[in-house]
């Protein structure tokens, strides 16, 4: 295997590199130096853990030179806030000996203190979608000089509905410029916007969607409701020294809460989801980190910004609904050669997701009993009643479980469609109820005669 040493990175990228005790590139690391530094655009399909961060990150500074020029020439599209924090930290990591200004900017916080950071000047943004969009808006942030744009996590990003934020961030950003793309997964999605906006990329595929960790253990449990999987949870991580650092992964954020009300174990356990405050989930994540908690409980769309070492255990207690989701889940452990284990909990419901994600994998989950000693609850959460099962922690535009009605209607009949509708109103009159004022200026004028006569 070669070394930096063989990219002939220059010094002060190997002493960061040495600083952080890193030697050896990752296949990705290596595959991709050679091609980015040349200015082509490239796409890089690696499982989570594998560097794909540092893969991107080591080109791009061994290239960038010391600039005074206010607008940023590097742009780093991430889906969450999260990701941007904890790349943002990577590229801090990566430059202690090389004068880069960064900046990190994310929805949920003050646009204009992120204003003024960007007035200062900077080398690198890295944020999410929307967030880029409205300061572009601005004119505080202006995209003309950008040299190379990277999109990490480009699956979810479009999974999760930022197709249209990223067109319009297009339109800002000079034609000639340098695109990279890197995923854990290749869907449908990032197929299109490869053919859409990338001009003859190099792809690299370090390992191939849906193939399974050899380093992971994998095990499924044949649960019959929320509750249930409630009560196996709270059954089998009583053994703290076979489950010392669990991530526990739901598909929406009511689960997240109603789980973690749920568990025995609250003291040694957090959560985070989308409607958490910024405070709270970075607080959540550095317990988790540090040993404080035992447990995190995670929706989809925030685990993607969970870059932690030495999870032993990640438990998909709702089956998702992408199944390379499940793919990514399950990365987040057995890393750096050590062994990890994947716990499947499904309802009858969710096997054609679980049989999805078998066939993407290629792969048949093993199925564990249930144990005796467990008990099976009949209470049923409204999720669970006749209702589909349905992504959600997205974006706003998606729908949520809560928003859906099974029946012959999606919606109740409109008053105007009713057969005892009073008689309808003028146009005029409706007017003047809605803006509770006239609708011509002639109107005010006969009001205003009106009121000196009754006087």
């Amino acid at each position: 295997m070669s070394t930096f040493q063989d990219f002939k990175i220059k010094k002060q990228l190997v002493n960061a590199l040495q600083d952080l005790g890193i030697d050896k590139p990752t296949p990705i690391q290596e595959q991709a130096y050679s091609p980015i530094l040349a200015g082509r655009d490239f796409v890089g399909i690696a499982q989570t853990g594998t560097g794909k961060t540092f893969a991107y990150l080591l080109p791009i500074l061994q290239e960038l030179k010391y600039s005074e020029q206010p607008q940023p020439r590097v742009l780093i599209l991430v889906p969450t806030r999260e990701l941007v924090i904890q790349t943002v930290q990577e590229i801090e990591k990566l430059t202690p000996y090389i004068n880069v200004r960064v900046e990190g900017v994310y929805g949920g916080t003050n646009i204009n203190t992120q204003k003024k950071a960007v007035a200062k000047g900077l080398d690198i943004i890295v944020g999410t979608p929307q967030r880029l969009y409205d300061l572009a808006l601005t004119n505080v942030l202006r995209l003309h000089s950008i040299k190379k744009l990277i999109i990490d996590e480009v699956d979810i990003m479009l999974d999760f509905g930022y197709k249209t934020q990223l067109r319009n961030i297009f339109s800002y950003l000079p034609k000639k410029r340098q695109n990279i793309l890197l995923s854990a997964t290749m869907t449908t999605y990032v197929d299109e916007l490869i053919d859409g906006f990338l001009t003859n990329p190099l792809r690299v595929t370090i390992s191939i969607s849906g193939t399974p960790l050899d380093t992971i253990s994998q095990e499924a449990y044949a649960v019959p409701n929320f509750y249930t999987k409630a009560n196996l949870l709270n059954h089998l991580l009583q053994d703290t020294e076979k489950y010392q650092k669990v991530l526990i992964f739901v598909r929406s954020r009511a689960n997240a809460d109603r789980l973690y009300e749920t568990l025995d174990f609250q003291q040694e356990a957090s959560v985070i989801h989308s409607n958490k405050t910024q405070n709270h989930r970075s607080h959540s994540i550095e317990n988790f980190v540090d040993g404080r908690s035992r447990i995190l409980i995670a929706t989809d769309v925030i685990s993607r910004g969970i870059d932690i070492d030495k999870i032993d255990t990640v438990v998909s207690f709702d089956v998702p609904f992408y199944p390379e989701n499940y793919i990514h889940r399950i990365g987040r452990t057995g890393r750096a050669k050590q062994q990890g284990r994947s716990m499947l909990l499904f309802t009858e419901k969710e096997r054609p997701l679980k049989e999805a994600i078998e066939a993407l994998m290629n792969y048949q989950i093993p199925l564990t009993d249930f144990p005796e000693e467990v008990k099976k609850s009949s209470q049923l959460i409204p999720e669970e009643t006749d209702k589909p099962v349905v992504q959600e922690d997205g974006p706003s535009h998606m729908v949520n479980d809560s928003d859906i009605v099974i029946g012959a209607s999606f919606h109740e009949k409109s008053a105007k469609n009713s057969k005892v509708n009073a008689k309808r109103k003028s146009y005029a009159d409706q007017m003047k109820e809605k803006f509770k004022k006239p609708i011509r200026r002639g109107d005010k004028i006969q009001n205003l005669r009106a009121k000196r006569k009754k006087k």
